[in-house]
Protein backbone atom coordinates (compact mmCIF):
# COMPACT_ATOMS: atom_id res chain seq x y z
CA UNK A 1 0.00 0.00 0.00
CA UNK A 2 1.33 3.65 -1.11
CA UNK A 3 -0.89 6.96 -0.34
CA UNK A 4 0.66 10.03 -2.10
CA UNK A 5 0.11 13.25 -1.20
CA UNK A 6 0.75 16.08 -3.16
CA UNK A 7 -0.75 20.02 -3.76
CA UNK A 8 0.94 21.51 -0.95
CA UNK A 9 2.48 24.75 -1.12
CA UNK A 10 2.34 28.42 -0.15
CA UNK A 11 -1.25 30.53 -0.44
CA UNK A 12 -2.27 33.89 0.87
CA UNK A 13 -4.88 34.42 3.49
CA UNK A 14 -8.61 33.72 1.90
CA UNK A 15 -6.92 31.41 -0.79
CA UNK A 16 -7.47 27.68 -2.33
CA UNK A 17 -5.91 24.64 -2.70
CA UNK A 18 -6.69 21.39 -3.51
CA UNK A 19 -4.54 18.43 -1.61
CA UNK A 20 -4.57 15.23 -3.33
CA UNK A 21 -3.63 11.79 -2.16
CA UNK A 22 -3.19 8.79 -4.99
CA UNK A 23 -3.55 5.73 -3.43
CA UNK A 24 -2.10 2.27 -4.86
CA UNK A 25 -2.63 -0.92 -3.51
CA UNK A 26 -5.39 -0.18 -1.58
CA UNK A 27 -8.78 0.89 -3.16
CA UNK A 28 -10.22 4.42 -2.08
CA UNK A 29 -13.60 3.11 -2.46
CA UNK A 30 -13.69 -0.01 -0.47
CA UNK A 31 -12.19 2.04 3.19
CA UNK A 32 -13.22 5.05 5.43
CA UNK A 33 -10.32 7.59 4.26
CA UNK A 34 -9.40 10.31 6.36
CA UNK A 35 -7.10 13.49 6.01
CA UNK A 36 -5.03 14.60 9.56
CA UNK A 37 -2.72 17.75 9.81
CA UNK A 38 0.05 18.35 11.68
CA UNK A 39 0.95 22.07 12.99
CA UNK A 40 4.53 22.94 14.03
CA UNK A 41 5.17 21.84 17.69
CA UNK A 42 1.48 20.64 17.68
CA UNK A 43 -0.33 17.24 17.67
CA UNK A 44 -1.79 15.70 14.79
CA UNK A 45 -5.20 16.10 14.18
CA UNK A 46 -8.21 15.07 12.47
CA UNK A 47 -9.35 17.21 9.82
CA UNK A 48 -11.85 15.23 7.49
CA UNK A 49 -12.95 12.07 7.21
CA UNK A 50 -15.26 10.16 4.67
CA UNK A 51 -17.15 7.08 6.27
CA UNK A 52 -17.15 4.23 3.56
CA UNK A 53 -19.97 2.30 4.99
CA UNK A 54 -22.51 5.57 5.03
CA UNK A 55 -21.54 7.41 3.00
CA UNK A 56 -21.12 10.49 4.94
CA UNK A 57 -18.58 12.97 5.25
CA UNK A 58 -17.30 14.35 8.84
CA UNK A 59 -15.44 17.74 9.84
CA UNK A 60 -13.32 18.95 12.49
CA UNK A 61 -15.58 22.37 13.55
CA UNK A 62 -12.14 24.80 12.78
CA UNK A 63 -12.59 23.65 8.73
CA UNK A 64 -16.34 22.80 8.63
CA UNK A 65 -17.98 25.25 5.77
CA UNK A 66 -14.30 25.78 4.25
CA UNK A 67 -12.84 22.34 3.60
CA UNK A 68 -14.52 19.29 1.43
CA UNK A 69 -13.41 15.73 1.22
CA UNK A 70 -13.73 14.01 -1.77
CA UNK A 71 -12.89 10.73 -3.65
CA UNK A 72 -12.40 9.28 -7.65
CA UNK A 73 -12.98 5.75 -7.97
CA UNK A 74 -11.78 5.83 -11.35
CA UNK A 75 -8.41 7.42 -10.29
CA UNK A 76 -7.79 6.02 -7.16
CA UNK A 77 -7.47 9.09 -5.19
CA UNK A 78 -8.85 10.92 -2.28
CA UNK A 79 -9.19 15.06 -2.04
CA UNK A 80 -9.55 17.87 -0.15
CA UNK A 81 -10.52 20.88 -1.14
CA UNK A 82 -9.66 23.98 0.83
CA UNK A 83 -11.31 27.36 0.37
CA UNK A 84 -10.88 30.42 2.56
CA UNK A 85 -7.89 29.26 3.91
CA UNK A 86 -6.43 30.79 7.35
CA UNK A 87 -2.46 30.83 9.20
CA UNK A 88 -4.37 28.75 11.25
CA UNK A 89 -4.47 26.12 8.28
CA UNK A 90 -0.72 25.75 8.07
CA UNK A 91 0.45 22.37 8.36
CA UNK A 92 1.77 19.30 7.09
CA UNK A 93 -1.29 17.48 5.75
CA UNK A 94 -1.82 13.64 5.52
CA UNK A 95 -4.19 11.34 3.86
CA UNK A 96 -5.23 7.81 6.03
CA UNK A 97 -6.82 4.43 4.92
CA UNK A 98 -6.83 1.59 6.94
CA UNK A 99 -3.95 2.56 9.13
CA UNK A 100 -1.84 3.44 5.82
CA UNK A 101 -0.36 6.74 5.77
CA UNK A 102 1.21 9.16 3.31
CA UNK A 103 4.49 11.27 3.67
CA UNK A 104 2.31 14.56 3.80
CA UNK A 105 2.04 17.20 2.14
CA UNK A 106 3.18 20.85 3.49
CA UNK A 107 0.71 23.83 3.26
CA UNK A 108 1.37 27.52 4.40
CA UNK A 109 -1.21 30.03 4.81
CA UNK A 110 0.78 33.57 4.82
CA UNK A 111 1.06 36.83 3.50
Amino acid sequence: VQLVEFGGGLVQPGGSLRLSCAASGIGVNHYTIGWFRQAPGKEREGVSCLDIEYDKTYYAESVKGRFAISRDNANNTVYLEMNSLKPEDTAVYYCTIMGNWGQGTPVTVSS
